[in-house]
C-alpha cells in the first residue's frame, strides 16, 4: 500500500495516479512548447521587413492634388509632374501585411522614394533603409498622405511646380502632401475596380468608380 496526501492507495489506484501525473507532465511540455513556437514565429516573421510572405505588391500612380499630376521617380530625382500612364510614373508599392507601411519603387527607374535626415526627397536603388519607408493616412477627402516612418511628422510632399518639399516644411493639412492612387489611363484592375477613384481636371475633386455593369 501506497500513502498520496494522507491516503493509502492500492496498486491498481497507484497506476491510475502515475498515469494521469505523466500525461498532466506531458501537457505542460507541450503547452510551453507551443508557446515558444510562437514567439519563434512571430520573431521570425517580424524581424525582416523585406519577408516575401508578410509583403504585397501593387501598381498604381499617385495623382497629386497640387499639381494636377504624377509622383513620378526618375532615378535620384523625383517630382509630381508625370503624365498619366508614363512609364516613370508607374509605381510598385509594396505594403507590409502587419499595419500601412509602405515602400514606393519605380516600376522604370527601380529606384525607392526616400527621406534624408534633412527631410529632402531623393530616389535610391536600395529601399530596405527605414528612410525608405512611409506610412499611409487615409484623410476624409478621399486622398491620402505619406508620412515618414522614421521622421515622424514629416510627409512626402510637392509644390505646385512638381518639386519635392523638405519634410520639415510639411502639415499633413496641406495640400502639397495629399494624393490619390490610381490605375494607368485606360488600365483596370477589377480587383480594385471600386477603390480608385477619378479625378475632373476643372475641381480636382474624387469621384467614385461606377461598377462595369456590362459583361461579355
Amino acid at each position: 500500500m501506497f500513502v498520496v496526501q494522507g491516503q493509502q492507495l492500492c496498486p491498481d489506484s497507484l497506476s491510475l495516479f502515475l498515469f494521469l501525473l505523466c500525461l498532466a507532465h506531458t501537457s505542460v511540455q507541450e503547452s510551453h512548447q507551443s508557446s515558444a513556437d510562437f514567439r519563434f514565429y512571430i520573431e521570425n516573421h517580424t524581424r525582416n521587413p523585406d519577408d516575401l510572405s508578410r509583403k504585397q505588391v501593387r501598381i498604381y500612380q499617385l495623382y497629386s492634388r497640387t499639381t494636377g499630376k504624377h509622383v513620378q521617380i526618375l532615378g535620384k530625382k523625383i517630382n509630381a509632374n508625370g503624365d498619366d500612364g508614363g512609364k516613370f510614373a508607374l509605381l510598385v508599392v509594396e505594403t507590409e501585411t502587419f499595419g500601412s507601411h509602405i515602400r514606393i519603387k519605380g516600376k522604370e527607374s527601380e529606384h525607392y522614394i526616400c527621406m534624408n535626415e534633412k527631410g529632402k526627397i531623393v530616389g535610391r536603388p536600395d529601399g530596405k533603409k527605414q528612410e525608405c519607408v512611409f506610412i499611409e493616412e487615409f484623410l476624409e477627402n478621399n486622398y491620402t498622405a505619406l508620412v515618414s516612418a522614421k521622421y515622424k511628422g514629416w510627409y512626402l510632399g510637392f509644390n505646385r511646380k512638381g518639386r519635392p518639399k523638405k519634410g520639415s516644411q510639411t502639415t499633413q493639412r496641406q495640400q502639397e502632401v495629399h494624393f490619390m492612387k490610381r490605375q494607368p489611363k485606360g488600365r483596370v484592375d477589377p480587383l480594385e475596380e471600386f477603390r480608385f477613384t477619378t479625378v475632373t481636371k476643372r475641381t480636382r475633386r474624387a469621384r467614385r468608380l461606377k461598377p462595369n455593369t456590362k459583361r461579355n
